[in-house]
């Protein structure tokens, strides 16, 4: 399959191709094509879906190279992004739904790929949403920002993000200042995202006036929310009491997301992870979504997809020795 690149630029044609042509070995590597090029004449060398997906991606590339550098980052986003690269990672359900976009302060933000897409979609659908996966999936970043567009276009009244404070291994010992100052450090992954997307001077303005309410998971215990938009972050160290207690807070007009990473569990054994109990209990029940993310949904640095995959492909038996 042959594409011409226009304009031609060879300042763009070098930024596309990246040092030593790595972007188009990237794009080979990941879509099973050969990819050869003369200036801007390309030639894509494959079966005709991977063809296509890969003159589709060098066009958006090309594109994007004339307000930015590309890099191996944004090449392996783009491939996220690729239906078709998400066929051959194994993603059967890709191109299922379309995307959501979500307007934040910095811009907006969509679904990279199948998984992220049809969990925008259940979030916006369902009242209890699960979102479970390995790190690097976009699963607490995309809950806050639907619930940051929930909150603008006041279809909540307020944002409540919770998290169970448990160490991941370490023990911390003591922890000065206030309740607040004593929860940040498990939530900073939230701040952050809610930074990004309201700014700081808001998000600060927010929570002085309770609209954002940051609590761990214990304070939690005989309310009813109403009105809210909720996040359970790393539901996986919660116990099966804690997640029947949460999950039973839910009140009219509320949503809910609670994510998770059911194979970095750190509460301590026997105890049974709560998130791996309530994907059992209610994985078939009406009116909760369940997203499963999987490292080919991985959208941080390439090499964080490659370890996540060394971890799923252990031998069960060598798990069972730890």
């Amino acid at each position: 399959m042959d594409v011409v690149l226009e304009p031609a630029d060879n300042a763009r044609l070098a930024n596309l191709c990246g040092q030593f042509d790595e972007h188009l070995r990237q794009l080979e590597q990941r879509l099973g094509v050969e990819i050869n090029n003369r200036g801007n004449q390309f030639r894509v060398i494959g079966e005709k879906e991977s063809a296509q997906a890969a003159v589709s991606i060098l066009k958006e590339l090309y594109a994007a190279t004339a307000q930015e550098r590309i890099r191996r980052e944004t090449v392996h986003l783009s491939l996220q992004q690729s239906a078709v690269a998400a066929t051959l990672a194994g993603n059967d359900a890709a191109g299922e739904t379309e995307g959501i976009v979500i307007p934040t302060r910095e811009g907006r933000v969509r679904g990279r790929g199948p998984n992220q897409r049809r969990y925008l979609h259940n979030i916006a659908g369902h009242d209890l949403n699960f979102g479970i996966g390995p790190a690097g999936t976009g699963k607490t970043y995309l809950a806050v920002a639907s619930a940051v567009a929930a909150l603008n276009r006041d279809a909540v009244r307020r944002l409540v993000l919770v998290r169970p404070a448990v160490e991941a291994g370490e023990r911390l010992g003591f922890l000065p200042g206030d309740m607040a100052q004593k929860v940040d450090p498990y939530l900073r992954p939230i701040y952050d995202a809610l930074y990004e997307m309201l700014g700081f001077e808001r998000v600060s303005r927010l929570l002085e006036h309770g609209v954002i309410e940051v609590a761990p998971l214990a304070f939690m215990r005989g309310r009813t929310l109403n009105e809210a938009f909720i996040i359970l972050d790393e539901a996986q160290n919660t116990t099966i009491d804690q997640m029947k207690m949460f999950l039973t807070r839910i009140g009219f007009g509320s949503k809910t997301v609670v994510t998770g990473d059911i194979t970095q569990v750190d509460i301590p054994r026997p105890q049974r992870s709560g998130l791996r109990d309530a994907v059992d209990l209610l994985r078939d029940m009406p009116g909760v979504s369940f997203t499963f993310f999987t490292a080919a949904d991985v959208v941080r640095h390439p090499l964080v997809q490659r370890i996540v995959t060394a971890y799923e492909q252990r031998d069960p038996a060598e798990e069972s020795k730890r």
